[in-house]
């Protein structure tokens, strides 16, 4: 059975298909600049990379010329070969704690949410019209990065805000990454044999941790908006509140300019002086630059703050997951993380490490050694098989 995962963003579109259940990777590829001009579209197949100029005026047209690549790619016969597409949505606030059938009414209940993630929700509706338009009889299924986190207790989700600011405006703790983190805690239970006590660390530009019990999510790092918890590529994660309206008093900035500086000039780019990737603070770093070494030191320092918050809240921990690009591909920074932890009797295995990344031969597996009092594991995460095995199981 042949299931496309969707990732629409408002000027992109992002897809894999699937032969599914043995989640058999047979086509993917990325429409960049969708109504905007200088479209154009890149496929993969069989390892060769197929890149092309379109006028791209919609999400729609899009769509259209992707199913009619996977004809001509001879991906598919036709177009009801398709029978199932999965599509990523950011907030599905606490309406959702799982994937469900897109219906109309669902898609309107998305599109209602979008001033919790206003740059990806209204564009994953685009792309859900736009599929359900030219793939009609397949079954849409949406599935939300918010959901894994809805298991989380009230004491952990709640701000101590005034209490209608959550029943008339929505505010509290949502999470981000959920797809990942389930595709994490899914993999680790076939690893451990059983559903443990895992601390998952999602770290790329966008960075999140999460406690899981019992293959559920107990707590999360990130908050309301993806911009809570740790120190990420340009966002700042935990400050003080205040610090918001003193700034709007003391700078005459707008509230625009406010959320711009918070969101895409903070974190690593504001620390460092103008790096946000972690390759390049590393290269700084081995050049002397004390700016690019006090935001590792941040940086890290943050990571091992959460990840010791959830072992104590967890009472305990069967594994800690590195995960995503900084996780799976950072052996730097993971052998910082686990000297500042080795209180907890962590004892990282430095050959595995340095011999795990995405780029190597060995791209997952154990960092540890056999006397660490917790193991540590690399495990590269997979969000685009998660919305499709959600998407399979509707089907099936």
């Amino acid at each position: 059975m042949k299931i496309l995962s969707v990732n629409a963003g408002s000027s992109s579109l992002k897809f894999k298909a699937y032969e599914m259940p043995e989640e058999k990777v047979l086509v993917s590829g990325t429409f960049e600049r969708i109504g905007i001009p200088g479209g154009f579209y890149t496929i993969k197949l069989n390892g060769e990379k197929i890149k092309k100029d379109a006028n791209l005026e919609s999400h729609t047209v899009a769509f259209q010329i992707l199913m009619q690549e996977l004809q001509d790619l001879k991906v598919v016969e036709s177009f009801d070969e398709i029978k199932g597409v999965g599509h990523r949505v950011v907030q599905g606030a606490d309406h959702y704690d799982k994937s469900v059938i897109a219906t109309d009414e669902v898609v309107e209940d998305i599109s209602s949410l979008s001033s919790l993630a206003p740059l990806h929700n209204p564009a994953a509706v685009l792309g859900i019209k736009a599929a359900k338009e030219v793939v009609p009889n397949a079954t849409h299924v949406v599935v939300f990065d918010t959901a894994f986190h809805q298991t989380m207790p009230k004491e952990n989700y709640l701000y101590a805000l005034p209490t209608n600011w959550y029943k008339d405006y929505q505010v509290r703790r949502y999470g981000a990454h959920g797809t990942s983190h389930k595709y994490i805690t899914e993999t680790m239970k076939n690893i451990l044999g059983k559903d443990g006590k895992l601390i998952v660390c999602h770290i790329g530009s966008g960075a999140s941790i999460s406690a899981i019990q019992n293959g559920v999510c107990l707590d999360t790092s990130m908050g309301f908006t993806p911009n809570a918890g740790l120190i990420m590529g340009t966002r700042c994660g935990d400050i003080d509140a205040t610090i918001l309206p003193y700034m709007l008093e003391k700078s005459n900035m707008t509230p625009k300019e406010l959320d711009t500086a918070l969101n895409k000039e903070s974190g690593l780019f504001a620390l460092s002086g103008g790096y946000s990737d972690m390759r390049d603070i590393e290269e700084q770093i081995a050049l002397g630059n004390e700016s690019a070494m006090l935001a590792m030191e941040m940086f890290v320092k943050r990571v091992v703050d959460y990840i010791a918050k959830y072992y104590f809240e967890l009472e305990g921990c069967d594994a800690i997951v590195f995960t995503a690009g900084i996780g799976e591909n950072g052996p730097d920074q993971r052998e910082r993380i686990a000297k500042k932890l080795s209180f907890l009797g962590v004892e990282l295995d430095t050959e595995l490490n340095n011999s795990t990344a995405s780029y190597l031969s060995r791209s997952e597996g154990i960092i540890t050694t056999k006397n660490s009092s917790i193991p540590m594991y690399v495990i590269p995460t997979d969000e685009e098989v998660m919305i499709a095995r959600d998407t399979y199981s509707y089907i099936k």
